[in-house]
């Protein structure tokens, strides 16, 4: 049931979604050299790696580590990408990902492939065999504020009560804390 759920929610928030996908390609090309969406190689169900499409938010030849591992990322960061970072709009072509099979909708938040602490801990509690997800119970509880052992205590908890019900809290939860932008640092 919740892949039939993810597939027609993928579908609908890439038709819903489209002008203004669109229209925030064409700015990110319009802001700065190099393409709108970087394919970033992140860790999904059980540490299977995929490439997962996110809008560039960062200047072309950014390394490729979590933004907090990076001494300055203010200087990486493009102005349309703080805005897009705050408001969670870098994650939209997710969805596509989402329609594909490589995410669901609500799951753990996937690790980037270099995140080998994160990766290990989630496969010590069992985490890894979950889909990763667009959002999920530790982002609406925290986003980046939130260090790796609490986000995997989060996610096992996903993992132990994960219901249609639940996830459709989470998304709602979603929703708010993406348009208040609470939670992340860069």
């Amino acid at each position: 049931m919740k892949r039939l759920i993810d597939i027609a929610g993928g579908l609908v928030g890439l038709v819903l979604f489209s002008p203004l996908l669109l229209a925030l390609a064409v700015a990110i090309r319009l802001e700065s050299r190099g393409p709108a969406l970087h394919w970033s190689k992140r860790v999904g169900r059980d540490n299977r790696l995929f490439a997962m499409p996110k809008f560039r938010t960062m200047r072309v030849g950014a390394p490729d580590v979590a933004t907090h591992l990076l001494a300055d990322p203010d200087q990486w960061v493009t102005p349309l990408g703080r805005l897009l970072r705050r408001t969670s709009l870098d994650e939209l072509p997710q969805f596509w990902s989402v329609l594909v099979g490589h995410m669901s909708l609500v799951g753990p938040r996937p690790a980037l492939f270099n995140q080998d602490d994160l990766v290990a801990l989630r496969t010590e509690h069992g985490v890894h065999r979950l889909r990763p997800g667009v959002t999920g119970w530790a982002q609406v509880n925290g986003r980046d504020e939130l260090p790796i052992p609490e986000k995997v205590r989060l996610d096992r908890e996903y993992l132990d009560r994960r219901s249609l019900a639940f996830d459709l809290a989470i998304l709602l939860r979603t929703i708010r804390a993406a348009f208040s932008g609470k939670g992340v640092s860069h």
